[in-house]
């Protein structure tokens, strides 16, 4: 990759028009502008009978967990929401999975079928995932949305179809950060949300939670008996699977394993278990879960490998890959043909070792099991430079997939999640192979066009890490990378490790090109407006006013650049509390982008808003409320009445008039601002609290001005 990080638009950069503002993740980064059209259309869609994605079926074994199912359905009923979640201090278990959590959700979910409209499964294990999956659902509901629309456009029209049509039920599962869910549970409250999750803490405000234990010994020796012989045991069938069960901890996972074992071999529970020798940890009194595995898989490896080899290159490769949705044209490379596949899949199945999808076209695989795998090929590879054969290959299929960059989102999609998982997991040596990294490359820009760089963290670190290892710390590409990095960084808020970053990157940028390259003014841009945003207004002031005398003198007085560095000046100016100095800066500024970019230009948007704020901060309110009149006139045109941006200039415009007194028509817009924003950005989003306690303090204000008897001043505020 060459060139420069993009600069930073700031922080009053705006999204695309439309009528409609959908907020598609809870930050308020991810917001989606709908135009009418499709607003109508969603709300005609119905849902097709039977509706939804449930991986596998009911009618596998599910033993031991009826009180927790009952419990299960009575916390929906009652709350509309519940999290299954691991019990801390599970012997050695906590954190590591295997605990039956997914299970006891689809058990769940096929069992109430029918008495949901639509029931669709989620991988919650990220926003990103989560964006993913109601995108999938929207294709579901109407094949026409999934054309030339965007992931997050697709999203959109899932939530708003799941608000216009009550009654179905959403499964998150294996949710990484409870906070996550927030956003989802305040936009969408007519129907049921269920949530499974290996995190047993931050759930007290998100949703009800129900932690699950290990079986107890007796639903445990069942689950063997049931899995292994299929049929009623006797007496002494039944005392070895429950000493069988005893050695395996009663972990549900590890039983699920041995019983296919079991089965598919004919192996006997007593001998089962002497293959399987000692598996309690000394250290604790119990079951170490990623060595009672591995001592498993020793055995039913062993015996895949006899039956089919390309099982076995199957499994070790998918075990660097994200555990759920692996297409399976991901891994055709691996095999010779589609029926060679198909088949090999198909033995790693019946061994538990894998989960087909409802539409058996993507393949799951355990997290504890992918731990396991990978730890086994990493401590069997020999020498300083070896890689796991199964790592070579998940790289060499994720560079085999990716798509030319006009191809639509859904080929990027679908790959995302395993791009990343790759980028997670690096081995520190030797150096990815190059086009790995391309690979990584690719899919980081498809997040960049979406205005996603906030989740492209991982893929620009491993970028970055490779760069550093085989071009140099000072490399012109090894520059690039740390940008990306810090760039990524800061749009996930992460402003600790940002700044360190850009401040690097300026420092050699200044050393090897020059104070006055292109890319040195783009560093010191981007830095200025990390050490705005971390409230370090006097550093941000000094770096905005010699990258604008710069600009000036490099690339002229109306350049984009030039302009972008006096707003940005401007803003520091202004947050500093420097007045006198932001608003001529801010009228320069709004004149120059009217004439050069149009008077209804994003940029343009931006500028006058702050124009406006700051009149207001000083007291001129007469030009003050004509300017944010006039800017929320626009932002409803262009962006539709609940963007945030067009939030934002309403509540600006409240609080101006606020500021002059005229509570009549502060609090209303106050009122229809706190509404929306409870809509789009979700009840509990910073903007929402905010702009609920501008509103509560208008209240107060119009109170006690009607008990004093002047019903005609309040010398409140505005706030942004």
């Amino acid at each position: 990759m060459t060139g420069s990080a993009a600069e930073a638009a700031g922080p009053r950069s705006i999204a695309a028009s439309g009528d409609v503002g959908v907020a598609v993740t809870g930050d308020g980064a991810r917001v989606v502008t709908l135009p009418a059209e499709a607003v109508e259309w969603v709300r005609r869609v119905e849902a097709p009978p039977g509706a939804g994605n449930l991986p596998g079926s009911a009618s596998g074994v599910f033993v031991g967990r009826e009180d927790e199912l009952a419990r299960l359905h009575a916390l929906l009923t009652v709350n509309g929401e519940a999290a299954v979640t691991q019990v801390p201090g599970v012997g050695a278990v906590h954190g590591l999975g295997g605990i039956g959590k997914s299970t006891l959700a689809l058990h769940y979910a096929h069992t109430h079928r029918r008495a949901y409209t639509v029931v669709w499964w989620l991988n919650a294990s990220s926003t990103e995932q989560i964006v993913a999956g109601l995108a999938a659902l929207a294709a579901h509901l109407c094949p026409e949305w999934a054309g030339d629309t965007d992931v997050s456009e697709r999203a959109a029209r899932a939530i708003l179809w799941l608000q216009w049509h009550p009654g179905w039920l959403l499964v998150h599962d294996n949710v990484e950060d409870p906070r996550d869910l927030r956003h989802y549970l305040g936009a969408l409250p007519d129907g049921h949300h269920l949530a499974t999750s290996r995190t047993g803490t931050g759930w007290h405000s998100i949703a009800p939670a129900m932690p699950l234990g290990l079986l107890d010994p007796e639903a445990a020796a069942d689950l063997l008996c049931s899995l292994a012989l299929g049929s009623h045991p006797t007496p002494q069938q039944r005392a070895e699977a429950a000493a069988l069960a005893a050695v395996l901890g009663h972990l549900p996972l590890a039983l699920e394993q041995a019983g296919a074992y079991l089965y598919e071999t004919g192996t006997r529970f007593a001998e089962y278990r002497s293959m399987l020798g000692e598996v309690i940890d000394t250290a604790t009194g119990g079951i170490d879960p990623e060595r009672t595995i591995a001592r498993i898989w020793h055995h039913t490896l062993t015996v895949v490998e006899g039956r089919d080899p390309r099982a076995i290159t199957l499994l070790e490769a998918m075990a660097w890959l994200a555990p759920d949705a692996i297409p399976r044209t991901l891994l055709a490379p691996l095999c010779p043909n589609v029926r060679e596949l198909g088949e090999a899949l198909g033995v790693l199945h019946a061994y538990n070792m894998l989960t087909f999808s409802a539409d058996r076209q993507t393949v799951g695989v355990h997290r504890l099991v992918q731990t396991v795998l990978r730890h086994q090929q990493l401590t069997t590879a020999t020498g300083a430079d070896a890689v796991p054969p199964g790592r070579r290959n998940a790289e060499h299929l994720l560079d085999q997939a990716i798509p030319e960059e006009e191809a639509p989102d859904q080929e990027f999609e679908r790959l995302l999640p395993h791009a990343t998982a790759l980028a997670e997991t690096t081995p520190p040596h030797p150096p990815a192979p190059a086009r790995t990294v391309s690979a990584w490359q690719a899919v980081a820009r498809y997040l960049n066009r979406q205005g996603r760089d906030a989740h492209a963290v991982p893929l620009r670190a491993a970028v970055l890490a490779r760069s550093e290892q085989v071009l140099g710390d000072t490399h012109a590409d090894t520059l690039v990378a740390r940008s990306w990095l810090a760039r990524a960084h800061k749009a996930a808020g992460d402003l600790d490790r940002a700044v360190p970053l850009y401040e690097r990157t300026l420092a050699q940028r200044e050393q090897l090109l020059g104070d006055l390259h292109p890319d040195t003014l783009a560093s010191r841009n981007n830095l200025a407006w990390a050490c705005w945003s971390m409230g370090d207004y006097t550093r941000a002031i000094a770096l905005h006013e010699i990258t604008l005398e710069q600009r000036e003198r490099v690339l002229g007085d109306t350049h984009p650049s030039t302009l972008t560095s006096r707003n940005g000046l401007a803003c520091a100016y202004d947050s500093a509390g420097y007045l006198a100095r932001a608003i001529p800066l801010y009228e320069a500024t709004l004149e120059q982008r009217e004439r050069v970019l149009g008077d209804l230009h994003p940029s343009t948007l931006i500028s006058r808003n702050n124009l406006a704020y700051a009149y207001s901060s000083s007291g001129d309110l007469d030009r003050a409320i004509e300017l944010h009149e006039a800017t929320l006139a626009q932002r409803t045109r262009v962006l539709g009445d609940a963007h945030p941006r067009t939030l934002i200039s309403r509540n600006n415009l409240a609080g101006s008039y606020r500021a002059a007194g005229d509570l009549d028509r502060a609090i209303p817009l106050y009122e229809r601002t706190v509404t929306q924003s409870e809509q789009t950005l979700g009840p509990d989003h910073p903007d929402t609290r905010r702009r609920r306690r501008n509103l509560a303090s208008a209240r107060r204000a119009a109170a006690a001005a009607r008990e004093s008897g002047d019903v005609s001043r309040d010398p409140g505020s505005g706030t942004r």
